[in-house]
């Protein structure tokens, strides 16, 4: 399965100096699926990020985002995450366990994943899956540590994609 890339979003939020809380995105980003219907443990993924993507609607910000003390995208121009195991916790809820690497270095995370329905698209005809997912990272373990405690070391990173059936995508 590949993104239908229309309704797909890769985002995350923080606490900033406990007064709001902002949602920075990602543009550009790439998701596969290889689904095993029978047993959905045996399913592989691969996720691939472009952090010079990165999107706060601010620009002064994204550059700092962008810049060494932050994602340092001139030094590291992906993001990934390759799942290593694929638990289910009932009919539509999974545990997906992957190695996600940012500036060089990889952490084992678990997404808290909703398949939201599989099935026929009911516009396009096409073989499409929907998932949301969530994790809860702690950014200084990936280097970007930058202003912690004012701004909160936790992020919560939320997944909404829409994927097609390989050869069926527009």
């Amino acid at each position: 399965y590949d993104l239908e890339d229309k309704h797909d979003y890769i985002n995350f939020t923080y606490s900033h100096l406990c007064v709001s809380n902002p949602v920075v995105g990602f543009d550009e980003f790439d998701v596969a699926l290889t689904l095993d219907t029978d047993d959905v443990t045996k399913s592989t993924l691969a996720v691939s990020v472009d952090p010079a993507s990165i999107d706060s609607q601010v620009e002064k910000f994204d550059n700092h985002l962008k810049g060494d003390a932050m994602f340092d995208v001139a030094k590291f121009p992906t993001i990934t995450f390759e799942a290593t195991s694929l638990t289910t916790n009932g009919d539509s809820t999974m545990d997906i366990t992957g190695d996600l690497t940012m500036k060089g270095i990889t952490k084992p995370i678990t997404l808290n994943a909703t398949l939201n329905k599989a099935g026929t698209h009911p516009f396009s005809k096409k073989p499409t899956v929907g998932v949301s997912a969530s994790a809860k990272l702690m950014r200084k373990d990936w280097d970007l540590g930058y202003a912690v405690p004012a701004v909160g070391n936790e992020v919560t990173l939320n997944i909404q994609v829409e994927l097609v059936k390989a050869g069926d995508a527009s």
